[in-house]
């Protein structure tokens, strides 16, 4: 994440929210500064894209659905918005405002790590969203190697990894009661 303010201005969030909504490309904010998002790469793309049509073929009969990275989140426990490349939402989908673009509560997100990501969606972005209550599952899928890491909300609040190196794995979604099979995510990626 880079900052793209000048001079140290610090934005409120409201302030954040109207460029946002205005912006030609998005930002995320947290503590009143505001970060602009780097692109991404093919790999990156194509396991987000894969990942998500995988859901949204998997949730169609659920009560839950899932959104790509133009749906924007907000956690309020810490001022940070954010864009996830995939959240899923169960239930009734709640909402910063009547914009229905910043949405409050995922169940799910995923993060596809790239190189310039990789540290922060591990370490301190993903200890930002463990402040999301509804928040029961947070996946990072690497696009430069075959490399999955779930973490899993257990009953007292701690967090469970485990790791998938193997592209000819199936991964339980366990939030979700999904199997995944990682030759899906990573469909037409080759390292």
């Amino acid at each position: 994440m880079s900052a793209t303010n000048q001079k140290n201005k610090k934005y409120t969030q409201q302030e954040y929210l109207e460029l946002e909504r205005k912006a030609e490309y998005k930002s995320e904010f947290f503590k009143g500064e505001i970060f602009a998002m780097s692109g991404a790469t093919r790999h990156h793309n194509v396991i987000s894209i894969n990942f998500l049509v995988f859901l949204v073929q998997k949730l169609r009969s659920k009560s839950c659905r899932p959104y790509g990275s133009d749906m924007r989140v907000h956690i309020p426990l810490n001022s940070l918005y954010t864009y996830p490349d995939i959240s899923v939402v169960c239930g009734k989908e709640e909402y910063l405002d009547n914009e229905f673009d910043t949405l409050l509560n995922p169940t799910f997100i995923c993060e596809v790590l790239s190189t310039s990501t990789a540290d922060y969606d591990t370490g301190g972005k993903f200890t930002l969203y463990r402040s999301i209550e509804s928040l029961k599952e947070y996946w990072v899928i690497s696009s430069l190697e075959y490399r999955l890491q779930k973490f899993v909300r257990q009953p007292n609040n701690d967090w469970l990894m485990s790791e998938s190196l193997n592209v000819n794995e199936t991964v339980l979604l366990e939030t979700l009661s999904i199997e995944v099979p990682l030759m899906e995510v990573y469909l037409d990626v080759e390292f």
